[in-house]
């Protein structure tokens, strides 16, 4: 048997600066939570698009921490994110315009924290 049929997800650990502000966030992003202590969530699309946010701030680690997010249709996405005004909602979120690469295309959304996220589509 071999080991990567075993696989069923991946999921990785970010860190927020604070926790409430960096829940309410994701949950604009049309994340589902599942609180699972006092200290972290899981915030899930399915059982394959997840990820965990700790109550645990290290700048250097959060600063450095980045996810890809591919998305059906890259446009549509950007201006849903727009009309969530989410830069005016959070006061230390970004979010780009797209960018177009040789691999595809992609912008950018920094969330409350700093953490950065790829949002793109694959040519």
């Amino acid at each position: 048997m071999e080991l990567k049929s075993q696989f069923k997800s991946i999921r990785s650990f970010i860190g927020a600066k604070d926790f409430e502000e960096s829940r309410s966030f994701y949950k604009d992003l049309g994340f589902l939570e599942t609180v699972l202590s006092t200290n972290m969530s899981v915030f899930k699309v399915d059982e394959k698009l997840s990820f965990y946010l700790q109550k645990a701030y290290v700048k250097d680690w959060v600063d450095n921490s980045m996810l890809f997010l591919e998305v059906d249709n890259l446009e549509n996405y950007l201006t849903a994110l727009k009309s969530k005004e989410l830069t005016k909602k959070y006061f230390n979120v970004k979010l780009s315009e797209i960018v177009v690469n040789k691999w595809g295309k992609e912008f950018f959304l920094h969330d409350p924290s700093g953490v950065l996220w790829h949002i793109g589509s694959f040519y």
